[in-house]
């Protein structure tokens, strides 16, 4: 009898554990964090290409029913996307070879926006993460950290999600938005085991950076990054859970990226 309530005693442990990492997702509220794919999308200035979407065929067929077929044609970094290890790590995952573990699970937001709004070249540090922790708790192991800089209210404006309208090599030198400083991209893998980052910007890297250090740091350790991300104004500080998605390109870089965030109700 001792070891069966023994047992019993382990097994309710371990649902209770259990059901605190999965939550039920009929329980939540999902937010949509992705902006859509048109004609508006933004992209780095530099690209030679934009978002197209051209109609094959659309209309009432001679049989009389409705019909409608597009074809679409993108880089694979631009609007929201995600970042694969591989776009600034060799060897690393490409798109298609991610574990899904690394695109879904608990998150948290971490609101940088006073600083970054007064700053266009903000570089977001390790003290915006622990005045976070202060107030609520410390970061969990594995969780998927969501930067809101608030220059998300600005897409798809180019001069003010940039820093400036013009498209070219010419605009490069010309780009100012926050992103996230390579201390604290260092800070929260060795610290806080995170599992991706994302934030409400065209880059991880604040806009001046010349090595994109940050994002060296966080693909040289296998990790995806999540860029150009919206609606960060609508979650709460902690309790979400994110599902992260791309486009399945084998061998890509980088894909565009359907990210939802569930909230409880």
């Amino acid at each position: 009898m001792k070891y069966l309530f023994f047992l019993s005693t382990i097994l309710f442990v371990s649902c209770q554990k259990d059901s605190n990492v999965n939550p039920n997702l009929n329980d939540l509220n999902w937010i949509d964090l992705t902006h859509s794919f048109d004609s508006t999308t933004l992209y780095w200035p530099n690209n030679k290409t934009t978002f197209i979407h051209h109609t094959d065929a659309e209309g009432f067929t001679p049989k009389g029913y409705f019909y409608s077929s597009y074809s679409i044609c993108a880089p694979e970094h631009g609007g929201t996307h995600l970042d694969a290890p591989i776009h600034f790590a060799k060897g690393k995952y490409t798109v298609d070879q991610l574990p899904l573990k690394s695109l879904t699970g608990k998150a948290v937001v971490i609101d940088v926006s006073k600083n970054a709004l007064a700053n266009r070249d903000y570089q977001i540090s390790v003290a915006d993460i622990t005045n976070w922790e202060m107030e609520n708790g410390k970061i969990e192991n594995n969780t998927i950290i969501l930067f809101k800089t608030g220059y998300g209210k600005y897409y798809p404006n180019r001069g003010d999600y940039f820093g400036t309208p013009k498209t070219g090599i010419e605009a490069i030198p010309e780009l100012h938005f926050p992103g996230i400083d390579p201390k604290t991209t260092s800070w929260l893998i060795k610290e806080r085991a995170i599992k991706a980052i994302g934030l409400d910007t065209p880059s991880l890297d604040y806009g001046q950076s010349t090595d994109f250090k940050t994002h060296q740091i966080l693909m040289g350790n296998n990790k995806p990054g999540f860029e150009n991300l919206a609606n960060l104004d609508k979650l709460p500080a902690t309790n979400i859970y994110v599902v992260a998605l791309p486009m399945k390109i084998g061998k890509g870089s980088g894909a565009p990226l359907r990210i939802i965030a569930g909230i409880s109700n």
